[in-house]
């Protein structure tokens, strides 16, 4: 609904009433405002010509966009993120979300339909296992440890939304639907800034919430943290590299299995206590030494942060071929002021730049590639004591 979408992009911008009201040089009030995000009330063609200006989008946008409902999946937070900043946080991943669908549609690319989600059902906690490896056959991935999750999330219609929230929300999975229930598109949310190897854990746990139909009764965090465990190191092969019983495992080894299955070394020591490789009793003498050793929360040997690319390799794509404009680029990719030699320059007007001039962007593009893909010592939910405490 329109009115929906109004509070929504107001909300994802962090404006109240009267701000908007303000950006739009009080053609009118917070009061009117609030009725056309109500319902009570629907704004003039004028003036929603001036709420689009306000927030930044074209009307044409505003009112398409207003037919696409969002679904939000178990949305994991802690009970200190206050109710605004949960709404915030809704909606800025509701903008996100439509900002791809919008993508999508002008690169032709068809809505996702083949996403399972919450498709594949699970009668007990158990039963993640196979639903973990039902999901890797689907997708091709056979048993070997995944290189790199968010490739394969992207890869597979699945968008990735790294989200700068507070460090009380943890993620969330979201469906986004036409007026006819169609999948338009799926999206997993986790909070930036956590090493790789949290972030990783964080996708496969918002997949699982994403793609799994849980009988009732079954905690769906558990749920989703097994099936994480079981995507991420599958049981066969963890135990071809770790052996089916240990008694002793050093902490050496651990910090190489975390570099083969990108995994903290707290939510290995997890997954080999829910396979019977180690006891209880020695998960529960490694979970002290965790918290001597001053792990819980900073682990040695920290991973990269995979970045996703999906969005911006569209938004290249489509400028290259002239379906947007640069303008258009830079508010897709969040970047207000469109500096970069790579939205700077269309292909015609890149052609007719001088040749050192050209040298010059090519060499620009090629850093801002070297910098984006190259290896990032920056970076789930699940912090040790997350983790621990199951």
């Amino acid at each position: 609904m329109l009115s929906q979408q109004i509070r929504q992009l107001r909300l994802a911008r962090g404006l109240s009433l009267e701000a908007l009201a303000q950006r739009m040089s009080s053609v009118v009030t917070k009061q009117a405002l609030s009725k056309y995000e109500q319902g009570k009330a629907t704004p003039s063609p004028a003036v929603l010509s001036k709420i689009a200006g306000a927030l930044g989008v074209k009307v044409a946008d505003l009112v398409r966009s207003a037919d696409i409902q969002i679904e939000f999946i178990a949305y994991r937070r802690k009970a200190s993120l206050g109710k605004r900043q949960q709404e915030q946080v809704q909606s800025l991943v509701y903008t996100a979300i439509q900002q791809r669908i919008q993508l999508q549609h002008v690169s032709g690319q068809p809505p996702e339909h083949h996403i399972p989600v919450q498709s594949i059902p699970v009668e007990t906690i158990e039963e993640t296992e196979q639903a973990a490896e039902l999901l890797r056959r689907i997708w091709d991935l056979g048993t070997a440890p995944i290189a790199n999750m968010t490739m394969v999330l992207e890869d597979n219609a699945v968008h990735v939304i790294d989200l700068d929230a507070n460090e009380s929300f943890d993620g969330i999975a979201a469906v986004a639907r036409d007026s006819e229930h169609t999948i338009l598109a799926a999206s997993v949310v986790t909070r930036g800034g956590l090493p790789g190897e949290r972030q990783r854990l964080n996708l496969a746990h918002e997949l699982g919430h994403l793609v799994l139909r849980l009988a009732e009764g079954i905690d769906v965090e558990k749920a989703a943290f097994r099936f994480a465990g079981a995507l991420l190191a599958p049981a066969d092969t963890l135990r071809a590299r770790v052996g089916e019983r240990r008694a002793l495992i050093h902490a050496e080894e651990l910090l190489l299995l975390k570099q083969t299955f990108g995994m903290s070394i707290q939510a290995l020591l997890y997954r080999l206590r829910t396979l019977g490789i180690i006891t209880e009793s020695y998960y529960q003498a490694w979970c002290i030494d965790v918290s001597r050793l001053g792990w819980r929360r900073h682990e040695p040997g920290e991973l990269p942060v995979e970045v996703p690319t999906w969005q911006r390799r569209t938004v290249l794509r489509v400028l290259s071929e002239e379906l947007i404009t640069p303008e258009e680029a830079a508010h897709l990719l969040g970047e207000n002021t469109p500096g970069s030699a790579t939205l700077r320059y269309n292909r015609r007007a890149f052609a007719q730049l001088p040749l050192d001039e050209r040298r010059r962007v090519l060499a620009e593009q090629a850093a801002r590639m070297t910098n984006m893909y190259g290896d990032d010592p920056d970076r789930d939910r699940w912090q040790g004591d997350d983790i621990i405490e199951h």
